[in-house]
């Protein structure tokens, strides 16, 4: 099962395990009252590169996107020592 991030609701920033070609995840929010949907999503990054990732259902795509571009500016602050 591979891990694929996911995006806003409670498990905003986490990667989780998702069975393959599955369309959306159901998953118990932190309070654990209702469950959250996520639904699977693919960004395109030219031609050749893309990714998986799941969104929670209630998010618009500008939200989205919003999102990706804090958690990739996060993801770099933390690894700038990793270049070599």
């Amino acid at each position: 099962m591979p891990n694929h991030l996911f995006v806003g609701g409670a498990y905003d920033g986490q990667s989780v395990p998702v069975e393959d070609d599955q369309l959306e995840a159901r998953l118990l929010p932190v309070d654990a009252t209702d469950v959250e949907v996520y639904i699977c999503d693919t960004l395109a990054i030219g031609v050749y590169e893309s990714f998986t990732f799941y969104r929670y259902e209630k998010l618009t795509p500008e939200e989205v996107l919003d999102l990706l571009i804090k958690h990739h500016e996060a993801w770099t602050v933390n690894h700038v020592g990793d270049r070599q």
